[in-house]
């Protein structure tokens, strides 16, 4: 069967995506088959789980005598395979002549009886004395090995096996009369007509006299011998449609209309002779005698109208025996002659301009078999109640799309067409199962398969091979999911390979493919690297995130991690290259890149959707990429610093952000119940940190917009990062979320980076010469200096926050560095001032070599001195006071060893004056505090 389906799958994607479509149809034909004979193994086991699953429980009850039970099960059980033999193979032509003798009813009604006349006569059960001394307890004797069970036959074997014991069971001498007789009476009348022997009105005539006799033969002898009397009227019946037939074809003695109606009316006789009889074989009989009559008879000329309205009449026959009886050897019978003879009238005669006399004939022919399949599940009986026929169920719809793409090759999109009418087919039929399922479940899941599949196969017949090549990989998902309710690792494994076949594929078209034409999105190279992705995630969790996969194969959640993750990066693959593609037309002077927002937009689309499949279908691994957004916009930041042309927040590019941010935050407010805090402070810290830069950022590109000249741009990094250090340090602490819930992960992780940030901005600031352009530079009053204060600002309430709130361990080290800051920054005032005022030019040697500078350092760092060392005094800490006598001692050491020997003039007696008179107040002002007493132990 595996190798039927894998040659009809060639066909259909030969037709439709030609090698590849033909390497992958031939693999979805053989796991299809593959199917098949998983649901008939399902159902052939059903009775007997039931059975397996109730003996012990019936064993263990209380008060039930266990022979009793078991007398009981065995007679269900013999009543049941002696129904179903009765169904599937009628009244045996092998045990016709032992059916009389041994009659079943009678001694079915007995055996019932038996069971409480027994359960009577059996002795109440009397509880054992306790013993006196122990016994030694007996070993028990293992148990048998169990025999290997044999191995399924094949198809082929089942075939030979059948015939055989047709022709060798029973009544073998009347079973090969009858068919030697058949074929004779078939050369009769084809020696008759070529030899005119006879007029042919009395040799027709003669035949159709001879099976008539037969049929009345064989229904006055069904009493007394069933076998014999079954095998004469099949072998009636056949030589009625040959001779009816013959009539027709080969002399115009009936006309069309007539012979329709005695064909009809055979067809009525042969099916109600085999319902009434129970019989399948007569109804195989004649069916088989009335299938093969137009090849015995055909002189190789004739309407296939003529022929296909014949078969439709015989098909009517064994659906109307299917409504009444579950015949599965009959139904396969017209099956394979239907479809095989129309597929070699097919492959031998037919042309376009037959389309519209063929294809009725084939939708006929799909719907009749279709609704037998149908039929056969249930007719079935209530042991039985899951069983599906599945070489109808697939084979059907399989054989059919088949013939279609032969019939209509010619006419564009026609083949969508159908897969799309073949899936609206099955998914209706599966809605009207659907209610039924408990009964009927398996073929609901098979039907419901099989729209999903057509459905999918719809869009790559109306797309071009990149879109074929993704329908594969949902393909495979389907048979990912088929292989996790069946519970089959090679099946699992054939639907992960073809996903990833399918990708390769995929990624070789794009490579070798010219661009796509269409629309942004709507367009087949986008849509089908979503289907890859959505049927990896879909993988991803029916191995990953459902307890089935889990509990049935270890290596499930692994294998689900790798197809969700390789989903996941089709996804944002696929969407990247779709945004670098088409967003060149959104682009404008506002918005010079439009690839930016894009970007950010798509990445909080793709956290919201996996946010919802986690909350939707309980799946924990789906909330990682949610867990991603506040990194993946700081990502598409980073990388767009560059190319921010106005501003980051310019047109509605800076809606998107603002909107990008706001839903970050809401998510992140949402996957609190969820994830715990640990896992988010630090998603928070980046978000916080991506605030700072973008407005940052947008702020230096302002500055320079309207102020190109002097520091205003370099001092618009401080005024930025600066607020909003102030910000959170001052008022934001009050917001009980996000930043009070948040603390730590705030003003410690978001802020310290913020301050170091500062105050590298700060060293770097003493290296400007604080040009104010176009406005004149006065000390403190100018943008770089204004900003300095604000550095310190902020930073002096970030450090009070934090050391009320405990959170920095030892603030001691930020206030050193603090200080420094602060010397750093005095210093270059006072050399900015000399620059702008003295005009003395801002480099580090003009600096050095400058006597005003000199001696002006030397007289500012002893009134810096001074005032640490007074206000040292009145703190009474002698900590800054030694600082400021550092400072004191190297202003010394500058004015004898450096300002003695460069410094000439006004400068040095300046110098010198005011750093000795300094020194008086200095001794004077401010004394060495006393140290610290410590009250001695008594």
């Amino acid at each position: 069967m595996r190798w039927i389906f894998g040659i009809i799958g060639l066909i259909v994607g030969v037709a439709s995506g030609g090698i590849t479509g033909a390497i992958i149809g031939a693999l979805i034909g053989v796991g299809l088959a593959s199917f098949i004979l998983h649901l008939d193994k399902r159902a052939s086991s059903q009775w007997a789980d039931q059975d397996a699953a109730a003996s012990p429980d019936a064993a263990t009850q209380p008060g039930v005598p266990p022979i009793t039970e078991r007398v009981t099960r065995l007679e269900h059980e013999v009543a049941l395979l002696r129904r179903q033999i009765a169904e599937l193979k009628g009244p045996s032509f092998a045990t016709a002549s032992s059916t009389r003798e041994a009659p079943e009813p009678a001694a079915q009604a007995s055996v019932p009886d038996l069971a409480p006349a027994m359960a009577e006569a059996l002795p109440p059960v009397v509880s054992p004395a306790p013993a006196i001394a122990p016994q030694p307890e007996a070993v028990p004797a293992p148990w048998p090995a169990s025999e290997p069970p044999p191995l399924e036959p094949t198809w082929a074997d089942q075939a030979v096996a059948a015939a055989r014991d047709w022709l060798l069971g029973g009544n073998s001498v009347v079973r090969v009369g009858i068919l030697i007789l058949f074929f004779g009476v078939a050369f009769l009348l084809k020696y008759a007509a070529d030899n005119s022997l006879l007029p042919i009105e009395f040799r027709l005539a003669g035949v159709a006299l001879a099976s008539i006799v037969l049929l009345v033969v064989g229904w006055r002898l069904r009493d007394k011998r069933p076998g014999y009397a079954l095998v004469l009227q099949g072998g009636g019946v056949g030589v009625l449609y040959l001779t009816v037939f013959a009539a027709t074809r080969m002399v115009p003695l009936l006309a069309p209309g007539a012979a329709f109606a005695l064909l009809v009316l055979i067809c009525a006789l042969a099916a109600g002779l085999a319902v009434r009889q129970n019989a399948p074989a007569l109804a195989f009989t004649g069916s088989a005698g009335g299938f093969l009559a137009p090849i015995l008879i055909s002189a190789g000329a004739g309407s296939h109208v003529a022929l296909f309205s014949y078969y439709a009449l015989l098909n009517a026959g064994i659906f109307a025996i299917a409504w009444f009886r579950a015949w599965r050897m009959l139904n396969l019978l017209g099956f394979v002659f239907t479809f095989g003879i129309a597929t070699a009238w097919g492959a031998l005669r037919y042309e376009p301009a037959l389309l519209a006399s063929t294809e009725p004939f084939l939708v006929l022919f799909f719907l009749m078999y279709a609704g037998i399949a149908l039929l056969y599940a249930l007719r079935r009986q209530v042991s039985l109640k899951h069983y599906v026929d599945g070489s109808l169920v697939f084979g059907t719809p399989l054989v059919a799309m088949g013939l279609q793409a032969a019939l209509v090759r010619h006419i564009p999109l026609a083949m969508a067409w159908s897969a799309a009418a073949l899936a609206a087919f099955y998914l209706v039929v599966a809605a009207w199962l659907a209610p039924r399922r408990a009964r009927l479940g398996l073929l609901f899941e098979a039907t419901f398969a099989l729209g999903v599949i057509f459905i999918t196969l719809a869009i790559p017949l109306a797309f071009d091979g990149r879109t074929t090549s993704a329908v594969w990989a949902v393909e495979g998902a389907a048979v990912v999911w088929v292989s996790v309710r069946q519970q089959r690792r090679l099946a699992l494994a054939a639907g992960l390979l073809l996903q990833l076949a399918a990708g390769v594929a995929f990624g070789l078209g794009q490579l070798f493919e010219g661009a796509t034409a269409g629309w942004p999105v709507l367009n087949s190279r986008y849509i089908g690297a979503l289907l890859i992705a959505a049927a990896g995630v879909f993988s991803g969790w029916r191995l990953q995130g459902k307890a089935e996969a889990r509990d049935w194969l270890k290596a499930a959640p692994g294998l689900g991690i790798a197809a969700a993750v390789w989903g996941l990066l089709w996804w944002l693959g696929s969407a990247s290259a779709e945004i670098d593609r088409w967003a060149w037309r959104l682009r404008s002077e506002i918005v010079d890149r439009p690839d930016i927002p894009l970007n950010a937009a798509f990445a909080v689309l793709t956290a919201w959707v996996a946010h919802g499949l986690r909350r939707r279908l309980d799946w924990a691994l789906a909330e990682w990429p949610a867990l991603a957004l506040a990194p993946a916009l700081g990502l598409v930041a980073v990388t767009a610093c560059g190319h921010w042309v106005p501003s980051p927040l310019a047109g509605w590019g800076g809606l998107v952000w603002i909107a990008s941010v706001a839903l970050a935050f809401v998510l992140l407010r949402r996957q609190e119940r969820d994830v715990a805090d640990a896992v988010l402070a630090p998603l928070h810290t980046v978000l916080f940190w991506l605030i700072c830069g973008v407005l940052a950022t947008e702020g230096y590109w302002r500055l320079n917009a309207y102020v190109p000249e002097g520091t205003w741009s370099f001092a618009a990094w401080a005024y930025a990062y600066g607020a909003l250090l102030a910000l959170l340090a001052g008022a934001g602490w009050r917001l009980r979320w996000p930043i009070a819930r948040f603390e730590r992960a705030y003003l410690v992780w978001g802020a310290a980076p913020l301050a170091a940030l500062l105050w590298l901005w700060s060293l770097a600031g003493a290296a400007s010469d604080g040009n104010a352009a176009p406005l004149f530079y006065l000390p403190i009053l100018n943008p770089l200096d204004v900003a300095q204060l604000l550095v310190f600002l902020a930073i002096a309430l970030w450090m009070r926050r934090t050391a009320l709130q405990r959170l920095v361990p030892e603030p001691a080290l930020i206030g050193y560095a603090v200080g420094a800051t602060l010397f750093i920054w005095a210093n270059a005032v006072l050399l900015r001032t000399l620059h702008h005022w003295a005009h003395v030019p801002y480099t580090a040697d003009e600096l050095g070599n400058s006597m005003l500078v000199q001696a002006s350092l030397s007289m500012f760092w002893t009134v810096l001195a001074l005032a640490v060392m007074v206000a040292a005094t009145r703190r009474v800490s002698r900590a800054l006071w030694f600082t400021g006598a550092v400072l004191l001692g190297v202003t010394v050491v500058k004015l004898f060893l450096f300002d003695l020997s460069r410094v000439a003039g006004v400068e040095r007696i300046v110098s010198f004056i005011g750093i000795g008179v300094l020194l008086l107040l200095i001794g004077y002002l401010s004394p060495l505090p006393p140290k610290a007493r410590v009250e001695e132990p008594v």
